[in-house]
């Protein structure tokens, strides 16, 4: 699908003149734009950890944070040179590369998508499994997002069409809550800390439950990495030193919520006490079982991401794509050993 109409595609452009195509003054850090598919949802915490504890400062980067709703829409401003990096979804370097550009993950934050598919109230009573979706309209964040994959996936293992329902891109955050809460979807999928926040408030019930590794390899019959840092080719192998400091920052996040109570980790954010505090500190101490403790991509991940995203992906099902391109341990084996033994 051509997308560069989109409202991210001209983002990118006024970024680059903003940034003066990415030219830093003389003797100051160049400052490297990351685009965070959603910057508030928990499976990408580990960068705006990396952010707020001061570790991208402390490798000598000046990193600027920019939020996207979708990922699709962040890696067409990846690709148009608006940013350096995005932290978004592993999947998308097959399709990307799949569609003849070379992207790959540096590190990999989560073992699990870290989604959850949530019902309407009013309608949960209707909805027993996935097969349940047929004539109902479902929310994603966007055409060709990781939500639009997964929401496919769980129609089609439990034996539906594309045709038998109708998926609706809706945003992420405030936008889906919104969509769910006037009826302009029956069911969707979204990602903590909103889906407990949803779930509490009485709005929703929660259907298929992808938090976990545990419970992934139950809804989609096998490990499916997702969150993570993906870059262009090129620009890795023409910064390796800038890659290395940014992949060091992010492991060290990492490393951070092994060793720290989700309290501490909201804290750590400048949470204050109150609901929302608290429906954080629970959601994460829901789904902190997804979050890589190191890094490094699982063995048997990209070889069923590609199982997973072939069988709905025409692109991908139709023309060859080398798994080992998709990703690279060379950052991630630095980091943890300049940072020594996880304590």
């Amino acid at each position: 699908m051509n997308r560069w109409w989109q409202p991210a595609f001209w983002r990118a452009l006024l970024l680059l003149a903003v940034l003066g195509l990415g030219q830093a003054p003389a003797g100051a850090a160049e400052r490297l734009v990351l685009m965070v598919a959603g910057l508030d949802k928990q499976i990408y915490l580990p960068v705006r950890l990396a952010a707020h504890l001061g570790y991208f400062r402390d490798q000598g980067l000046d990193v600027e944070l920019q939020s996207e709703g979708s990922g699709v829409n962040a890696e067409d401003v990846l690709l148009v040179g608006g940013a350096q990096g995005v932290v978004g979804a592993y999947d998308h370097t097959l399709d990307l590369q799949a569609r003849g550009k070379a992207v790959q993950a540096v590190v990999l934050f989560t073992l699990s998508p870290g989604e959850v598919e949530l019902v309407a109230n009013p309608l949960a009573d209707t909805f027993t499994s996935p097969a349940d979706f047929k004539g109902r309209r479902l929310g994603v964040t966007g055409l060709g997002s990781s939500t639009n994959l997964l929401t496919r996936t769980l129609a089609l293992r439990h034996g539906l069409r594309p045709q038998d329902y109708k998926v609706v891109p809706v945003g992420s955050g405030a936008s889906f809550a919104a969509a769910l809460a006037q009826g302009r979807i029956d069911a969707g999928m979204t990602t903590e800390p909103l889906a407990t926040r949803l779930i509490h408030s009485g709005q929703a019930r929660m259907l298929v439950d992808l938090r976990t590794p545990e419970a992934t390899l139950k809804a989609l019959g096998g490990p499916f990495p997702f969150a993570s840092l993906y870059m262009q080719t090129a620009w890795v192998n023409s910064h390796r030193e800038q890659v290395q400091q940014l992949v060091t920052a992010l492991v060290r996040a990492l490393r951070f919520i092994q060793q720290r109570s989700p309290a501490e980790i909201a804290t750590a954010l400048g949470m204050d006490d109150g609901l929302e505090r608290n429906l954080y500190v629970q959601a994460l101490t829901e789904s902190r079982a997804m979050y890589s403790p190191d890094g490094f991509m699982p063995a048997a991940g990209p070889p069923h991401v590609q199982k997973v995203v072939a069988a709905v992906n025409r692109t991908v099902r139709d023309r060859p794509v080398d798994l080992s391109r998709t990703y690279t341990h060379e950052f991630v084996r630095v980091a943890n050993a300049r940072l020594g033994p996880l304590q």
